[in-house]
């Protein structure tokens, strides 16, 4: 567990069920602040479920989740939107909004009842969209965006919404390689401003490469968690998905591949 920041998401013990599946089977996780933390492991091994308790969508037959402290489930959707974000794996509206009213849509837990953007907001807007690269598409029809570039309006709500721990899945699927390194570096950069972040990731590379910490999820049990650079390890990998599992080092980078 991370000790060098404050920590701003606590999930103790928790427990989740579809029915007579046991999706999570007593699963912790804190996140700090400043700190990257991964959720890595195979299709069905409770990635998505822990996400959505953490997040509220789901509420924990057993176990607590708590912000800054306060259990999620008592707080109300709106002060939970303005300290928590969520960055899903893809999105298509029902009506064309630009690329910049869907950033705008960040600010919403922070407008109260009026209608128009604040200066602040307008200045968050701003900072999001030129962050991640969108200025010259600001005015485009979202829903006409490829996916990838979707991908990318997300992030940058996600950032104009200013909160204190961000909620990624699978952010860079379907990124070319230039986007992908545009969404990590932005993540890094989001993350040294004293944000917590998790982030869903089905590639270990760069769960290796970019996170402090990760929680290796297999069939809802936590396998192993801490440090990256601890947990990583060749062995863990092929427990994790049943397959050999190789590594190699060039320079100062290590490459994982099966």
């Amino acid at each position: 567990m991370p000790t060098d920041g404050k920590i701003l998401l606590s999930a103790s013990n928790v427990r989740f069920s579809y029915g007579p599946k046991e999706a999570l089977k007593g699963v912790s996780l804190e996140v700090a602040a400043g700190r990257l933390h991964g959720l890595l492991g195979p299709n069905g091994s409770g990635k998505t479920t822990l996400f959505k308790c953490c997040l509220g969508f789901l509420k924990p037959r057993s176990g607590t989740v708590s912000l800054a402290g306060l259990p999620v489930a008592r707080l109300g959707p709106r002060r939970l939107a303005a300290q928590v974000a969520y960055v899903p794996q893809d999105h298509r509206p029902s009506f064309p909004y630009s690329v910049r009213e869907m950033v705008e849509m960040g600010r919403t837990p922070h407008r109260g009842a009026l209608p128009i953007l604040s200066r602040r907001d307008r200045e968050a807007v701003d900072r999001a969209i030129a962050r991640l690269g969108l200025t010259a598409m600001a005015g485009d029809n979202y829903a006409n965006l490829s996916g990838g570039e979707r991908r990318l309006v997300l992030v940058a709500r996600a950032l104009a919404q200013e909160a204190r721990v961000m909620f990624l899945d699978e952010p860079t699927s379907s990124l070319d390689f230039s986007n992908q390194l545009v969404v990590w570096e932005a993540i890094r950069a989001i993350a040294a401003e004293g944000l917590g972040v998790v982030i869903c990731c089905h590639d270990p590379n760069h769960i290796l490469w970019f996170c402090d910490e990760v929680t290796a999820l297999k069939a809802g049990l936590a396998l192993a968690q801490g440090p990256v650079g601890e947990v990583m390890a060749q062995g863990l990998l092929e427990d994790l998905y049943g397959r050999p599992i190789q590594t190699v080092t060039v320079g100062s980078r290590t490459f994982i591949y099966p």
